[in-house]
């Protein structure tokens, strides 16, 4: 049976890591927002600490460099991209469908001013491809991974190497968020790319 000291020392331990869990959970949230608007080369260390109301070295206790918390924040961001995916391709019954959904919902996440500044524009200059492809690897292109396999296993793709594939797939989508990010008539343009996706699944389901 646990004494009253070891008790106090249990409570202690798990209070002390829930303030550890605050603080680098609200030093995400701050250096995601100034990262959104500012950008990376223009956010320092001290904007976070400020933004946060932490001193530098409670930063410094979470996280080893300001590349080190943009990493965080990029894991972050992939996370919930991944779970928008999966959300939208929930309940349909048809794999294509699935996809499909999943795609469009992607589409909707990278007009957000956040997900093209951060995801888009300077996560591969700042971890590197080498990384950011791989944690991109473990959110988010993995469900396309996922997605295709379970094509092929109801019957609906023929079977046939799912990487290259997957890579191809996502790359289009990428390709697709990146180009209209940047349009003057995004509008237009994104319609265009939208169903221009459509018939790229729809020939794919067909081969």
């Amino acid at each position: 049976m646990a004494t009253n000291v070891e008790t106090r020392t249990a409570r202690g331990r798990r209070t002390q890591a829930e303030r550890s869990a605050a603080t680098t959970g609200e030093l995400v949230r701050t250096a995601r927002e100034l990262f959104a608007t500012r950008g990376f080369a223009d956010t320092s260390i001290d904007d976070i600490v400020s933004a946060a109301g932490v001193t530098r070295g409670a930063l410094y206790h979470h996280f080893d460099s300001k590349t080190d918390v943009f990493r965080a924040v990029f894991e972050d961001l992939e996370r919930e991209l991944a779970e928008l995916i999966q959300d939208a391709a929930r309940g349909k019954r048809d794999p294509w469908k699935r996809i499909e959904a999943g795609i469009m919902a992607f589409l909707d996440a990278c007009r957000q001013p956040e997900v093209q500044r951060i995801v888009m524009l300077d996560a591969p200059a700042v971890l590197g491809w080498d990384e950011y492809r791989e944690i991109e690897h473990r959110h988010t292109m993995s469900l396309w991974h996922h997605a295709l396999q379970s094509a092929m296993d109801e019957g609906k793709l023929s079977r046939r190497p799912v990487e290259p594939l997957a890579h191809l797939l996502f790359g289009s989508m990428c390709e697709a968020a990146m180009i209209t990010a940047r349009a003057t008539d995004s509008g237009t343009l994104e319609r265009d790319m939208r169903r221009e996706i459509k018939r790229l699944l729809a020939a794919l389901a067909e081969s």
